[in-house]
């Protein structure tokens, strides 16, 4: 049986899905969220805000690019260098296509998908690809920069879901946004076409205050469904399932998955019942992705095996979530040291 390791097509796959992460991102903020002069958290909304207040001048994209780039330094130094180089990619490409999209989707999409649905439905559409981008983007090691940065910098050490760290610091970059003037684009809301003026310019007016309170509270709904849709697609990313394996061949079994699949296997002594024989079992914990592989390899060994699948969650240890935090032990250290 081949062993199974981080070779060219599994790397390409990586960067596959963290592209489609990506693109999936830059398009809700290109279709959904822009269109409607509408906030976001995070380094993304610093430059949404940046670009509604220049009036397009300075684009998303361009400042998206500066501010992630000092962000970089942060993401070597804590995240590795494999994540760094991935969020290098991601931060690129996130950085060229909301630029890019921008000019290149046809005003009639925008009028028809974004527009015309109102700023509520373009909120919650919006969100969640966003969040389901981001997801699919961490998932893969790498991040949209900014704020996932920071919520993958803090997990790392600490209990806290990248989810509700970003809702936190989001809200703050959104309620800064009604301090800042948004200078907001005329259109045929018919057609998405610019509004010209007499000397062929478009025509511009400032967002009034009361529609700045709205756009905050629709921020405030964009990022908490942004949040919930990360939680929900990193939590079943990584999900595991527990196996309970009854074979004949228990032993060519948990050398294939010892050995090919470079899991762990536990062998606990069984004894059955009806008929009296004693039987080993065996018991392995993967990641639910890696479920159906795990089935293939014991099928092609023994199709006759018996064996129980079930969920669990909480799975900590070498391979899967650590236990993050100080111990009890530590923390008693360092109050006698304080004494």
């Amino acid at each position: 049986m081949p062993v199974l390791k981080k070779n060219a097509g599994v790397l390409i796959k990586e960067y596959l899905l963290l592209t489609l992460g990506l693109m999936l991102y830059v398009t809700g903020w290109s279709v959904f969220l822009m269109p409607n002069n509408l906030v976001g958290g995070g380094v993304t909304g610093i430059s949404s805000i940046i670009q509604y207040a220049t009036g397009g001048t300075i684009k998303i994209g361009t400042t998206y690019f500066v501010l992630n780039s000092i962000l970089l330094v942060l993401a070597f130094l804590l995240l590795g260098k494999g994540s760094g180089g991935k969020t290098i990619y991601a931060i690129i490409l996130a950085s060229v296509g909301l630029d890019f999209l921008q000019a290149a989707i046809p005003p009639e999409i925008i009028v028809n998908m974004a527009l015309k649905n109102g700023k509520l439905m373009s909120t919650i559409m919006g969100g969640i690809m966003a969040g389901l981008g981001i997801g699919m983007s961490m998932s893969q090691g790498g991040s949209t920069g900014g704020t996932d940065i920071v919520a993958l910098i803090i997990n790392k050490y600490y209990n806290v879901s990248p989810g509700r760290t970003i809702l936190l610091i989001d809200v703050v970059v959104i309620c800064s946004s009604i301090f800042v003037p948004s200078v907001v684009k005329d259109v045929d809301p018919e057609t998405g076409l610019a509004i010209l003026n007499a000397a062929g310019e478009q025509m511009t007016h400032l967002m009034p205050f009361p529609e700045k309170v709205t756009t905050v509270v629709y921020g405030l709904i964009l990022v908490t469904v942004n949040s919930y849709v990360v939680d929900l697609y990193l939590s079943g990313s990584k999900q595991s399932v527990q196996l309970f394996i009854l074979s004949r061949r228990y032993a060519e079994i948990a050398d294939a998955i010892t050995h090919d699949l470079h899991r762990g296997v536990t062998v606990l002594d069984g004894k059955g019942w009806y008929t009296q024989q004693s039987s080993e079992v065996l018991m392995v914990i993967i990641r639910k992705s890696d479920l159906n592989i795990m089935l293939r390899y014991i099928k092609a060994i023994d199709p006759d095996v018996f064996l129980s699948v079930s969920s669990v969650s909480g799975v900590y240890g070498k391979g899967f979530d650590s236990i993050k935090g100080k111990s009890p032990a530590d923390k008693g250290d360092k109050k006698q040291i304080e004494t």
